[in-house]
């Protein structure tokens, strides 16, 4: 086996005290760490470029992988990359909002026309900017996985239109542009840690949730929440994230050996997304989730002023219209 996965929870105090980016001999290791199940297929995904690492470097270069939440949330994953205690990290692009913040762009609800139109932006020039611009808060942007799109689940009634989610409190993760969507819509936005969710639905703190199949089938949310709303209301990306500070340490041989990893990783993460999501939503359903389709324009017409709001922010309206125009 080419990778490691740690199967115990390392503490943050011996990950501090020993550092992140180290080296045995020959052999340099990196350390990732990310807040989903190894079920997940980002993770997957994450587990390939691992193994590609190990094969390209003929194992002078190897990867440890610390799933499921084992080193923190997103949030302290983030900061543990700014101090260099960390070298990787893969978090949902509205979590890095707080910490780059033209990232929030990716966040703008009913941004991309297609998935087509989303990656013609991620691989082209206006991704590049965005994963260049990390750099600046010690965070260099490595690629962007598939993360699909992100829906409404409830435990208690279906979401047909906007109005069914007033009085809701619906999970989001601590972005600004999500609390403002929800909002938009007329639910309650409540920001809740991913680890705390299945627990805060089970006990009635919130409503609902809003994510994509893979995620609401590994989390076990659909296990509370009966009804899957899919009005694909944004199509946030996941971004792997390397710290400056790790970056800077790596050797050009090292750093091109990552790069091909990471290059080599995102359309086998593409791949693994599209069977995932089909077998998610064929598992939910059979679990006995009713898997609604509204009409989406209702839901786009109430953030349809989200986009203007951004006026006073020069850079992030630059990035919605050069996005809006790409064809």
């Amino acid at each position: 086996m080419q990778y490691r996965i740690s199967g115990t929870i390392t503490t943050l105090f011996i990950l501090l005290l020993l550092g992140a980016c180290s080296s045995t001999s020959d052999v340099k290791t990196i350390k990732l760490a990310h807040g989903l199940d190894i079920s997940h297929p980002v993770h997957k995904g994450m587990v390939f470029m691992a193994e590609e690492l190990a094969r390209v470097s003929e194992g002078k270069m190897v990867m440890d992988i610390y799933p499921s939440g084992q080193l923190g949330s997103e949030r302290q994953l983030l900061e543990l990359l700014q101090i260099g205690s960390l070298d990787i990290t893969k978090v949902s692009a509205s979590a890095v909002e707080n910490f780059v913040p033209n990232m929030k762009v990716l966040g703008l609800p009913y941004l991309f026309r297609s998935e087509e139109h989303q990656w013609k932006v991620l691989l082209g020039d206006i991704g590049s900017e965005l994963l260049e611009d990390g750099a600046r808060y010690w965070l260099r942007g490595l690629c962007f996985y598939d993360a699909g799109s992100r829906s409404f689940y409830t435990k208690d009634r279906p979401i047909n239109t906007p109005d069914d989610l007033k009085g809701l409190k619906i999970r989001v993760q601590n972005s600004q542009t999500a609390l403002q969507m929800v909002k938009a819509m007329g639910g309650a936005p409540t920001p809740i840690a991913y680890g705390e969710l299945y627990t805060a639905l089970q006990q009635g703190v919130v409503d609902g949730a809003e994510n994509n199949a893979p995620s609401f089938y590994t989390s076990h949310h659909y296990e509370v929440c009966k009804y899957y709303s899919i009005d694909q209301h944004t199509s946030v990306p996941d971004v792997l994230f390397i710290s400056t500070h790790a970056y800077d340490k790596l050797t050009e041989q090292e750093k091109e050996w990552l790069m091909k990893a990471v290059n080599a990783s995102v359309p086998e993460q593409r791949k693994l997304w599209d069977e995932a999501d089909a077998e998610a939503m064929a598992a939910v359903q059979e679990a006995g989730v009713e898997i609604i389709y509204p009409e989406k324009e209702p839901f786009a017409e109430k953030v349809a002023d989200i986009f203007e709001s951004y006026r006073d922010e020069p850079a992030v309206y630059d990035l919605i219209q050069r996005i809006q125009a790409v064809q």
